[in-house]
C-alpha cells in the first residue's frame, strides 16, 4: 500500500552555474536515508507530489526536483527557447549534483520512472559513488532505437493515427518525424508551436492507449504544460538524449554492475517494450528484473514493487 500522504517541510529554488533555477523539495525524515525521485517526460515535472507516497516518511529523507525547464524550475523551456541548447542530460546531471551538495547529502538511493529511469542511469554512470541503489520503473535508455520505435515503428500498430501524426509534422526531406516536431516546437511562431504541441500530445495519447490502466493525463490539457512537455520531449528524443555513441547507456551499463538495482517493467508497455530492461539486466550482475504481467507503462503494481524494494533496502540501512 502507498505510504501516507505528506507535504514537503522545505523547498526552494537553487540557482545553478548557468543561471537556471532548479526547484527542489524535501519531505519525510530529515535524518533518514536520502532517496531521490526523478520524474518522467522529459518535462512532466513533479506534479502534485504523489511520488512522496512511494517512500516511508519515517525512514527516508525524500527529495524531489523539477528538472530544468519544467514544473516550478525557471525559466520554463518555452519561455527561453534561446536557452534550449543548454537543456541536456549532462546539464541535468550537474543540476542534480548541485542540489545534492546544497542539501549536504553524501549519497542517495535514486529512483526514476520512464524518462526518469534514463536520467537515473546516466547520473549513476557519471557519479557512481553518489548512488547507493537504483529503483527504476518503466525502464528506458532513450536510445535512437527506442525513440524510433515510439515515434515511427509503433505506427505499425496505429497506422491511421500515425499517418495523421506524420502528415501533421511538416517534416522536410531527410527529417525524422521527431526532428520535425522538435524544430517546430523550438521555432519562432507561437501558433505553430501550439499546434505542434497538440499534434504531439494526440500521438502520445494514442501509443500509450493500449496500457490496460491508461487514462488521459489531467495535466496536459493546460496549454503551458502541454507545450513545455512536447518541447522538452522532442528536444531530447531528437538528440538521442545526448547519450549517443560511446555515451550510450547500454554500452556502459556494466560500469555500474556493482550497484544494487531493481528494474520494474510492464509486460503490456507497447511504447517502451520490455526488451530494454531485459538487455540491461543481462549486463548488470547486481540487478533484479521484475516484469509486471498485468500493466503497461507503469501502474499501481509497478509502484508497489518499487515501494517494496525501497523499504527492503532501507530496513537494512540505519539512517
Amino acid at each position: 500500500m502507498p505510504h501516507p500522504r505528506i507535504e514537503p517541510y522545505a523547498s526552494g529554488l537553487l540557482t545553478v552555474d548557468d543561471g537556471d533555477q532548479i526547484y527542489w523539495e524535501t519531505s519525510g525524515n530529515p535524518d533518514g536515508k536520502p532517496v531521490l525521485h526523478l520524474h518522467g517526460g522529459p518535462g512532466s515535472g513533479l506534479g502534485r507530489g504523489g511520488y512522496r507516497r512511494n517512500f516511508d516518511p519515517e525512514r527516508h529523507l525524500i527529495i524531489g526536483i523539477d528538472q530544468r525547464g519544467c514544473g516550478r524550475s525557471r525559466p520554463r523551456a518555452i519561455e527561453a527557447l534561446d536557452r534550449l541548447h543548454l537543456n541536456t542530460t549532462q546539464r541535468l546531471i550537474r543540476d542534480l549534483e548541485a542540489v545534492r551538495q546544497h542539501l549536504q547529502v553524501d549519497s542517495w538511493l535514486v529512483t526514476g520512472v520512464s524518462w526518469g529511469s534514463t536520467l537515473a542511469l546516466a547520473y549513476a554512470l557519471a557519479v557512481p559513488a553518489r548512488v547507493t541503489q537504483l529503483a527504476l520503473v518503466a525502464v528506458t535508455t532513450t536510445s535512437r532505437e527506442e525513440t524510433q520505435w515510439i515515434t515511427e515503428g509503433v505506427g505499425r500498430i496505429f497506422p491511421e493515427a500515425w499517418d495523421r501524426f506524420d502528415r501533421a509534422s511538416g517534416r522536410r526531406g531527410g527529417e525524422r518525424v521527431v526532428e520535425a516536431y522538435a524544430r517546430r516546437l523550438a521555432g519562432a511562431d507561437p501558433a505553430d508551436r501550439a499546434q505542434a504541441a497538440l499534434d504531439w500530445d494526440e500521438w502520445e495519447s494514442t501509443h500509450i492507449s493500449l496500457d490496460p490502466l491508461w487514462t488521459p493525463d489531467q495535466r496536459r490539457p493546460d496549454p503551458v504544460q502541454r507545450e513545455t512537455f512536447a518541447t522538452l520531449v522532442t528536444h531530447y528524443w531528437a538528440n538521442d538524449a545526448f547519450l549517443s555513441g560511446d555515451a550510450a547507456i547500454r554500452r556502459r551499463v556494466s560500469e555500474i554492475g556493482h550497484i544494487p538495482a531493481v528494474l520494474i517493467h510492464g509486460r503490456h508497455d507497447v511504447s517502451g517494450p520490455a526488451i530494454t530492461p531485459w538487455q540491461l539486466h543481462q549486463q548488470w550482475p547486481a540487478s533484479r528484473l521484475m516484469i509486471v504481467e498485468s500493466e503497461g507503462h507503469g501502474g499501481p503494481e509497478s509502484m508497489e514493487q518499487l515501494r517494496l524494494a525501497v523499504d527492503a533496502w532501507s530496513a537494512t540501512t540505519q539512517p
